[in-house]
């Protein structure tokens, strides 16, 4: 039995490979257009090839979506399609009898969605789950849902509703160049890939108009800050200050021109995303005033300071590993602008606190690898306290950002 399931049996085995070459030779040539199947389910055979060459005509021939029974697969144009999601098409799907029977689209998705919690006498939360790899478009796919929810929530007939559900649209869209800046990155695969978990949650009255919306973060990848691959880069905000800050803000912030920063690799690469305005103005709109933007870059700038802090290794174990270079100018900068006192940041970096019982205390040197990852694991934690647990409560929106160990 074992051999014939791993087709080392000269007998059935073989036959039912060869059965299956011959189908898919039939199915692959056969007079329907692979283009035309709409759902992966209609695939037979079903296996890796022909569903990679049904979803490989259909993003030929300009069409994007496609049905997996109760699943909808998404396929990244990497291009503008004009009036794949225009208003008129929005109605159109959330006006048909049965959206089911039109062409596989994401506002389906939505449509669906927005009439099981309609047609329920009492309320159940629905829940639309975007997964995908780096550049698959899960952010584009998750603000195609916002917009159409925005659209098919509001009352036809208020005008308040209208207001209100335009105000949560927008303020739910100004968040976005906020959690990008902050949590977005460049890697090889994309150049604004997002490096934490979203959560956003739409919220209906019992006249199913929307009323307001929460925004969470999770996951942030915090390790980035102090560590990043060849040919990546840190989170776009660190390149949008260095880039964009004005003159008094970079002697503010201490980010001199052409300043070198081990955290910043790639810092003559030049992206859409290092718009510094975009962010700043976004900010406001949620509610972030300018003192308290600035006191936040100003923490961004005490970080970049921090990692150029090296260490040396100690000739005497009994004492701490000195600092190599510049390491001294950057403590005393970084502890300036994180507005901590120079001495006990730098004995923080350096020397481990034992307490061994109630009363007693030693203190150890820590090696020079010891003394790095402290330094690390300070930026890490300043960075997601100071930047992703911030709460921001306006009207009817309010943005979370929490964290977990990443």
């Amino acid at each position: 039995m074992l051999q014939q399931v791993y087709g080392h049996s000269s007998g059935s085995g073989a036959q039912g490979g060869e059965s299956l070459r011959e189908d898919l030779r039939e199915f692959l040539s056969g007079e329907a257009p692979l283009h035309q199947l709409d759902d992966l389910t209609k695939v037979n055979p079903v296996t890796l090839e022909t569903v990679l060459r049904c979803l490989q005509a259909r993003y030929a021939a300009d069409t994007f979506y496609t049905n997996a029974g109760c699943t909808l697969v998404a396929l990244n144009p990497f291009k503008p399609v004009p009036q794949l999601y225009s208003p008129a098409l929005m109605r159109e799907y959330h006006a048909a009898p049965q959206p089911q029977k039109l062409k596989p689209h994401i506002f389906t998705v939505g449509e669906q969605t927005y009439r099981n919690v309609k047609s329920l006498t009492e309320p159940v939360n629905q829940s639309v789950i975007v997964s995908g790899e780096s550049g698959a478009g899960k952010t584009w796919t998750s603000r195609c849902l916002m917009k159409f929810f925005a659209v098919v929530a509001a009352s036809p007939t208020s005008w308040e509703s209208h207001r209100i559900t335009e105000r949560i649209e927008q303020r739910i869209l100004n968040s976005n160049p906020v959690m990008e800046a902050f949590g977005n990155a460049c890697t090889l695969r994309n150049n604004n890939s997002s490096r934490f978990g979203k959560f956003i949650q739409l919220q209906l009255n019992r006249a199913q108009q929307m009323t307001g919306a929460a925004v969470q973060t999770y996951l942030l990848e915090k390790t980035r800050v102090a560590c990043q691959a060849s040919s990546e880069r840190n989170f776009h905000i660190f390149y949008q200050i260095c880039k964009g800050a004005s003159t008094d803000e970079r002697l503010q912030w201490h980010l001199p021109e052409g300043a070198a920063f081990s955290w910043l690799p790639n810092p003559e690469r030049t992206l859409e995303e290092d718009c510094f305005e975009v962010t700043r103005e976004a900010m406001l709109h949620l509610g972030i005033d300018t003192p308290t933007q600035n006191n936040i870059f100003q923490v961004l700038a005490g970080l970049l300071h921090l990692g150029n802090i090296r260490f040396a290794n100690s000739e005497d174990e009994a004492q701490p590993c000195q600092l190599m270079g510049d390491a001294k100018c950057s403590i005393r900068t970084s502890a300036l602008l994180l507005q901590l006192p120079e001495d006990p940041l730098l004995e923080t970096l350096r020397i481990r606190t034992i307490r061994a019982g109630r009363q007693q205390v030693f203190q150890k040197p820590c090696s020079r690898a010891e003394c790095d990852t402290r330094r690390d694991c300070v930026a890490k934690l300043v960075y997601a306290r100071r930047n992703m647990q911030s709460r921001v409560w306006s009207g009817h929106l309010s943005t979370t950002r929490t964290t977990s160990p990443a």
